[in-house]
Parts: structure tokens; sequence; C-alpha cells
């Protein structure tokens, strides 16, 4: 391996997002991350991610939070300590593309509210539904990092990698994610990749991956010994399974050595046993299902993310087919490939994969197709690397024509429609941000707060509690 610059590896911490996402779905409170911001700021992290994903979904439907007031708490809390957030690209963190003036509005109101890096990906890697985002971010001075979906197949080759990493720094973005969501990047590959990114642009590298298929604290080794500059750990009660690497684990491996991170072990023991007893409570309630900390390695043997298989189990034995499990996994590869072989990441994944169940039940490929598979075939969710299988594609769209433009090129401005909308129940600029990601759960948010603010209406009172069992 060529010699690579000696220099400290920095960490981003996930606990206050992808981590508690990934082993509680989402449902770690403000109220539980406060007390312990004033420590991790002490840390010397490179960030703290701590926003987006489902984290705003998660705070309006489950939690009765405004996502906003969280935001802003925790920006106060921490002084000296950059807050990241991962963002959809053209669907922000909803689930469909939304006008540019939506999501030019989103991320000044994100950075507005204490954001400073935004990790913007796409489930297809199509460059043209970041533009947008990215030119936002630059505009309010924020960091723009561009997130790559990890996966594999016949179109990502190292030679793929390096080209899109050198367009992502004509876009104007600031550093390159390797966005590895399934866990399927093993450490040699990892030391390719990120040596192809390297020869492709000058940005620094961030590696994040989940510890699903059991090799990710390897792979972060090979990564940072080819020159990776960022990786994700999430604090050691919070990481593991379907989580990040452990911090701690991760700067004891490079004490002593020339990526050695400085950091506190001390410090950093002192914030694993304030998460603790989240951790005992969330096992003991059921919250955490012990399956998610073990070792999946089928996702390696099928290509496949954790969540994915899991869905898929669950669909079968709802249609009391469970013998099909086999037959379903090696229709995945072939849908995929149908499909323009997408990376397999939130949407893309569970179109893939609910198709291929339909065609392994309904004994005839194609024969019943959901519309979001008619979606994608019709250029809905962007380019694929590789063209759809055009005999697939005339099956399920006809003679329709497909879109071959930035999706979003369609779509005019949604903003003035959203404020009409939402006027009776508007506070703050951000509630219509709210409101057109989530119309229905926004809604009944804002009723709940109401009834909060002003306890004259118990009618209103128990409908939002319906809303919100606890």
């Amino acid at each position: 391996m060529a010699e690579v610059a000696k220099k400290p590896i920095k960490i981003v911490e996930t606990v206050l997002r992808d981590a508690h996402q990934s082993l509680l779905a989402t449902r770690m409170s403000t109220e539980q991350m406060l007390p312990i911001i004033d420590k991790m700021d002490q840390v010397g992290y490179h960030a703290v991610e701590c926003w987006g994903g489902a984290t705003f979904d998660a705070s309006l439907r489950f939690l009765k939070e405004d996502p906003w007031e969280r935001l802003r708490k925790l920006r106060a809390g921490f002084k000296k300590t950059k807050l990241q957030m991962l963002f959809r690209g053209q669907n922000i963190l909803g689930y469909n593309h939304y006008a540019d003036d939506v999501v030019e509005y989103f991320v000044q109101k994100s950075i507005a509210n204490g954001i400073d890096i935004i990790r913007i990906f796409d489930c297809l890697n199509d460059l043209r539904n970041l533009e947008t985002a990215v030119k936002a971010t630059n505009k309010e001075k924020g960091h723009a990092q561009i997130a790559l979906s990890y996966t594999l197949g016949d179109a990502y080759t190292l030679e793929y990698w390096e080209n899109i990493a050198r367009q992502i720094e004509e876009m104007g973005a600031d550093s390159i994610c390797i966005k590895d969501m399934a866990g399927l990047l093993t450490p040699y590959a990892a030391a390719e990749l990120v040596q192809a990114l390297k020869s492709g642009t000058k940005l620094p590298i961030d590696l994040h991956t989940h510890y699903t298929s059991g090799v990710a604290s390897m792979t972060y080794l090979k990564a940072v010994e080819a020159g990776c500059d960022i990786i994700d750990c999430a604090i050691s009660p919070l990481a593991l399974g379907t989580s990040q690497p452990a911090t701690e684990v991760m700067v004891e491996t490079f004490r002593g050595t020339p990526y050695d991170t400085g950091y506190d072990q001390n410090l950093l023991a002192e914030i694993a046993d304030y998460f603790t007893p989240i951790r005992e409570e969330a096992l003991k309630s059921g919250l955490l299902n012990p399956k998610v900390l073990g070792v999946n390695i089928k996702t390696l043997q099928y290509q496949v993310p954790g969540g994915m298989l899991s869905n898929l189990v669950s669909q079968l034995k709802e249609a009391h087919q469970e013998d099909k499990y086999r037959q379903v996994l090696e229709e995945i590869p072939r849908v995929r490939k149908d499909f323009g072989e997408p990376p397999l990441v939130t949407p893309s994944s569970q179109i893939v994969g609910t198709q291929a169940v339909m065609n392994v039940l309904a004994g005839e490929r194609y024969k019943l197709v959901p519309k979001e598979s008619k979606k994608i075939m019709m250029g809905e969710f962007g380019q694929t690397v590789k063209p759809f299988n055009p005999e697939v594609q005339k099956k399920i769209i006809g003679d329709a024509t497909p879109i071959t433009c930035r999706p979003a090129d369609l779509i005019p401005p949604q903003l003035p429609q959203y404020e009409k909308e939402i006027a009776q129940w508007k506070q703050q600029d951000e509630d219509v941000l709210s409101y057109a990601l989530f119309p229905a759960v926004a809604k009944d948010f804002f009723e709940y707060r109401e009834a909060q603010q002003t306890k004259v209406d118990p009618r209103m009172a128990d409908k939002a509690n319906k809303a919100y069992p606890v």
C-alpha cells in the first residue's frame, strides 16, 4: 500500500441520531439527551450527528416534541462541537420529492437553528437530486457533505466511484461520505475504495457503516490506513449490531499511532455510563430487541440490508409463505438488475424487496406491480446507474413516456400553498416545513401543542392524546 499522510483520525459521534435510530426505533427524547451534552462537548469530536434522518418524524409522531425546539436546545448546549444532520436530497426528510423552494427553505432554517454540517444523499446516487440542497447549504455558509450510497454490482467499479467523487467536488461539496447503510463494505475493499476516491478528489473522506455484518471495526481500520479522514462511531452502550462501531474501541485502536485521536477515555467512560441505563431500560421494555445486536452474515451473503431481510420475513409470514424465503432472496438480485441496479437504501430497498416478494408469490414475474415500482420505472425517483430492462419497463408502465429530466423540475413552488394550509396553526416560521414534510402528523402535533398551551378545550387535548399514545 502506498504511504499515506499521517494524521489523527476524526470521529463523528452518532449516539444522538443514527445509533438510537438503528437500535431504539429513534425513540430517544430531548430530555434524555440534554444532561450529557456538556460532557460530550468536551471530547473534541469532529461533529455530533444529532438531527435529520428519522428523528424529525419520530419526534412529532411518537414523542410529542417539536424537532426544531430539540435542535435549538442542542445548539445551546454544544458550545464547541459542530452539529450534523442527515438530509435525503430532494426528499428532505420525507418520502417524496419536494419543490426546490421547500428544499432551500429547509436548508436555510436548519442552519439558522444550529446545524453546521448537512450530509446529503440520494437513494439512486443521482447527483441531480442533490444539487439544490448543496447550493442552498453553500449559500447559508454551511458545510455540504455528499453521501454516496455504497453498494455492489457490475456498475459500481472503482472507476465509477472515482468519477463520481470528481463530479461531487465540481458541484461545490465540502466533503464526501461513503454511506454503507447495509454493512456491505469489507476491510480490504474499503482500502481500495478510499484510495479510488482519493485519486478522484481532494475533498475529505468520511466513512459511515453499520456493524450488521460484523466487519465494521476492521473496515474502519483498513480505511483509515488508506487515508480516510473521518469515521462515524457510537458510544459503546448504543454501538454494534445494526448501529456503528464503538467510539471507545476505535479511540483505543488508534492510540499511540499516527492516527491517535487524543480523546480522553475517562471522559468517554463517563458518557458511556450515562447511556448504559437508557440501554438497560430499552432492553427491559423490549424497545431494544437483542436480535439486532447480533451479527447477520447473510447481509454479505445476499448483499441485502438487515432491515430489508426482516421486512421480507414479515411479508412472507403474513402471506403464510415462509417456505418461499430462499426463492425471494434469489429473486432480489434479478429485480434489482431489471430496475437499473440501484443501491438498496430507503426507498429503493423496500421497492425492490416488495417486488421480489410479489414476483415469487404470484408465480409470474411482474404480474403484480405496486405503485412504487411504477414510479421508479417512470423515472420519478431519478436516474439509475444502469438502464432499466426495457421488456420489464414496458410490462410495468406500458406506453407511458418516462421522465428523463430531474424529477423536481416538474414540481412547481409549493411553499405558498403550505403557508395557506397551515395559517391557523403557525406559531413559528419552521412550522410550515414540519407540515410540508408530514402534513397529518404535524397537524396532530400542532393540535396537541395548542392544547398543552391553552388547557381550555379538553376535547382537543383528548384528541391529541389519542394521536400520541405514550
